[in-house]
This record gives structure tokens, sequence and C-alpha cells, in this order.
């Protein structure tokens, strides 16, 4: 955990909690995760969370700009956190499987959305379905 997201917090006026620490901690270990999913992990270490605390961690922490959510399926949206890099993910419709993409990629498009309408896409939350390589 680096000091710069305990500074956000406090500057903000929130408090550092053991419990905002287990479920940042948590998202960056799993990489993307659902609420569920950041709850199994945090309850490897402390077994006094419950999935309320979780979801409401996880806005405030989304609200500080150190982690996102995108829909990666129509189960619960997806966390990830954004210290590593900005992306946009790929899910195959067959396997499931995720890949992370760098935004760059789509720089192209941006450029004409901005251009033809004034509008700055937000890529951070974009979720591209198809079909990998491997399953076509």
């Amino acid at each position: 955990m680096t000091e710069d997201w305990r500074e956000k917090l406090r500057g903000r006026g929130y408090r550092l909690t053991p419990q905002r620490e287990l479920i940042l901690d948590a998202v960056d270990t799993l990489g993307h995760a659902t609420p569920d999913e950041v709850l199994a992990e945090v309850r490897k270490r402390s077994s006094a969370l419950n999935i309320s605390t979780v979801y409401r961690t996880l806005e405030v922490l989304e609200g500080l700009g150190l982690v996102r959510h995108a829909h990666l399926s129509d189960r619960a949206p997806t966390y990830h956190s954004v210290r590593d890099h900005e992306h946009f993910h790929l899910v195959c419709r067959n396997c499931h499987e995720v890949v992370s993409v760098d935004p760059d990629v789509l720089s192209p498009l941006l450029e004409r959305l901005r251009a033809d309408h004034a509008f700055t896409a937000d890529v951070g939350h974009l979720t591209v379905f198809g079909t990998c390589g491997s399953c076509s």
C-alpha cells in the first residue's frame, strides 16, 4: 500500500481503517473481483467483515479513484485497482477469459468521438464481449 491512497482517504475526511486496507489489498491481490470474491479473500485474514461493508468500502474507494468497476458478466460488477494501469476489458463469451487492454488501442475511436460529438469516453468502464482466439 502506498501513502498516496492513505492521504486520499484522510484528505477527503475518511478514516484509515483496517477494513479499508484489507479490502483494497484484496482487490490488488485478485486483479478483477466481484464483491463476493473480495469478501472471500478478506475472510482469509479476518472474519469480522460482511458483504455490506465490502460494498460500502468499494464505493468509497471508487469515489476516491483507487478502484474502478466494470461489468464483465451479468453478475455483480467486477472491481479492479487503478494503481497498475488504466485499461478496458475483452471478455470471451465462451470461456469467459478476461483480457485487459491498454486504452491507446482505442485512440482513433476516442479522437473521433471527441471531434464529432464533443464526447470524452470513460474507457475504464468499457467491456467488449466476443470470442477469443482459442475459442474461434
